[in-house]
């Protein structure tokens, strides 16, 4: 009989965290170790707000993604934000529409089922989140956050079957909280095309994920309250070595919770997008400083999904 840790490698996967943190041979297509991806950009203000500090401070920006869901969003607000990641070749990645927290249900609300909040309740929520992004995609948006593992399956079927441009990226969100080999290797196999890793992860965790797929790993460097309100700009650059190709993700360490977000809290909303590019631009200098031969991507480059 195999030992477990035999089994593990059999199957593909390491037997244990990698402690030695060996050095990512993976890259993004164009050969880029990382890129960066500003979240919770929940307006075209705001997305417009990101491009120009982006601008100011000088930092590469490929991806920007959304919280509060595509049914958040009227038609024209959709169209702006697919205008804007157009012309600038930025990846526009909204999240999938209704959830059970914005539903009548209460186990979303309790502290032990917390987690559920982000999946969907029944068959009709998952009718409505696939119609949800059949509009997004109507529109010109190429990229999607999931954070329902049922959702994905169904989603890749329908590319199966030609009902979803093959080009569509489903971005698998922090929400569905996984962080270990095997469910990153499930996630891949089901039609994940990039997996946000839950926020607390060492380095070696994250090189024995790493090892086990080749799909890009989104992971916060400024986290958010929510998921634990901690920085660690100082990892950046072993956490590229080691974990390439990957999405550094930059939020608000002290920020409040705006999903679903709206027009009443835009101000607040701006000030997200200042803070994030600025706690982006200081895990850069890292880069700069400690790993300056660290390849990013330019903007459009290929494996983004820039809104059509």
């Amino acid at each position: 009989m195999l030992k477990t840790e035999d089994l593990l490698k059999k199957i593909g996967l390491p037997s244990c965290d990698l402690a030695d943190l060996p050095t990512s041979t993976k890259r993004f297509p164009d050969g880029a170790r990382y890129r960066i991806e500003i979240p919770s950009v929940e307006s075209p203000e705001q997305f417009r707000r990101v491009v120009e500090r982006a601008e100011e401070y000088e930092i590469p920006l490929h991806r920007i993604s959304q919280g509060s869901g595509v049914l958040m969003l009227t038609d024209r607000e959709v169209e702006q934000m697919v205008e804007i990641g157009r012309a600038e070749r930025i990846e526009v990645s909204l999240f999938t529409g209704p959830r059970a927290s914005y539903d009548i249900g209460g186990t979303a609300r309790s502290a032990n089922a917390a987690a559920v909040s982000w999946r969907l309740r029944g068959a009709d929520q998952l009718r409505v989140a696939i119609k949800d992004i059949e509009r997004g995609i109507r529109l010109g948006i190429r990229s999607f956050l999931v954070a329902d593992e049922g959702l994905l399956w169904v989603l890749e079927e329908m590319k199966k079957e030609g009902m979803v441009p093959k080009d569509v990226v489903w971005k698998i969100s922090v929400t569905t909280g996984h962080g270990n080999p095997a469910s990153a290797r499930l996630l891949e196999r089901l039609g994940a095309g990039t997996l946000n890793v839950v926020t607390d992860l060492s380095l070696s965790q994250l090189a024995s994920i790493r090892s086990a797929i080749r799909i890009p790993l989104d992971v916060y460097i400024a986290v958010p309250t929510g998921y634990g309100g901690f920085v660690r700009h100082y990892d950046v650059p072993e956490m590229v070595r080691v974990a390439s190709p990957i999405y550094l993700k930059f939020s608000i360490p002290l920020g409040q919770n705006i999903y679903p977000a709206g027009r009443h809290i835009l101000s607040t909303m701006l000030g997200y997008a200042d803070e994030e590019v600025r706690q982006a631009r200081i895990s850069y200098e890292h880069l700069l400083r400690d790993y300056p031969s660290a390849k990013t991507s330019k903007r459009g480059a290929k494996g983004l999904a820039v809104p059509v």
